[in-house]
């Protein structure tokens, strides 16, 4: 029996897909979103991981590398999802065939703390700035976990922003805090050749600590933050032509230190943060209409400042 990552399929087609898939003796891996590390008071190494279509979460049996909190996340769709940094250098991956986990032998190139991460399916995980105020962008290849760094980095030096991509064009960097102040600076990096633009329109209020996700091939979604008060917004940025508009409907309380995760062509999710305390919410948004529920199962634990990375299958 061969294992396999399916190309994407309909939620309501998910649990006959994988009966189908015993039949012809090929097995179609369910997908999931992967919640990692954080503070519920002190930093913890747990990854918890939510199942698609039904939403139920798992505790995974071996957590990070070591507990940490203010990292990022990026994933190789169908493959496996990097968490890195945490003020440290450490970029721990997690196969989706068993959750298995190693740690890279090349790390980041630097100690960061509180990077942003995305990543172009298929071929490479971006993480970028960090506290001390940083604008490094490290880029691993999926092909072999090697690590480089551009030549060109973030506009300017800022730690605490949110990460998106739109796989196999793009990736975008939203806020953030510089040493002026919280940012609403959105920088967008094309995969052909890693060149760096910023988008004309940025977030609709500067913030640092919000959260990304994103429909690949239809838009990108940050997610709360702080600058003072702390935000229920939500941004979207239509990938036709990096338009912004912001959702009716925000997050179900305002927060910051919050994680992203996308099951793409379907719903992001937004977990945990700080609403003044830590929570263990998890928000999920449509993509058919942009409406939010809340997921009746939480995280394992309030948690905040952690990351999220997903397998949405072939993207």
């Amino acid at each position: 029996m061969s294992l396999r990552y399916g190309a994407r399929s309909r939620p309501g087609t998910m649990v006959s897909t994988w009966l189908n898939s015993l039949v012809s003796g090929t097995v179609v891996l369910p997908r999931a979103g992967y919640f990692a590390g954080g503070t519920t008071g002190s930093d913890v190494a747990t990854v918890d991981k939510f199942a698609w279509p039904d939403d139920t979460r798992s505790t995974l049996g071996t957590g990070l590398s070591a507990a940490r909190a203010f990292l990022a996340g990026a994933a190789n769709s169908g493959v496996a999802a990097y968490f890195a940094g945490g003020s440290a250098t450490t970029v721990d991956k997690f196969a989706f065939s068993d959750d298995g986990r190693t740690t890279l032998g090349t790390g980041l190139s630097w100690a960061s703390y509180s990077p942003g991460g995305a990543a172009n399916s298929g071929t490479a995980a971006y993480f970028a700035g960090g506290y001390p105020y940083s604008t490094v962008v490290d880029k691993f290849a999926f092909s072999d976990d090697g690590r480089t760094t551009l030549g060109t980095g973030l506009s300017g030096a800022r730690y605490g922003a949110a990460g998106a991509a739109n796989s196999g064009t793009a990736a975008y960097f939203a806020g953030g805090y510089e040493s002026s102040g919280s940012v609403a600076t959105v920088d967008k990096f094309a995969f052909s050749d890693d060149g760096r633009t910023t988008l004309g329109t940025g977030l609709s209020v500067a913030r640092r600590y919000p959260a990304g996700a994103a429909n690949s091939g239809t838009a990108a979604y940050f997610a709360g933050g702080y600058d003072g008060p702390v935000f229920t917004t939500v941004d979207k940025f239509a990938f036709s032509d990096d338009s912004r508009s912001t959702l009716g409907t925000g997050l179900s309380s305002a927060r910051q230190q919050l994680a992203g995760a996308a099951n793409s062509g379907t719903a992001a999710y937004f977990a945990g943060g700080d609403t003044g305390s830590v929570v263990a919410t998890v928000d999920k948004f449509a993509f058919s209409d942009d409406s939010r529920t809340t997921l009746g199962t939480g995280l394992s634990a309030a948690t905040a400042a952690l990351a999220g990375a997903a397998d949405s299958g072939t993207l």
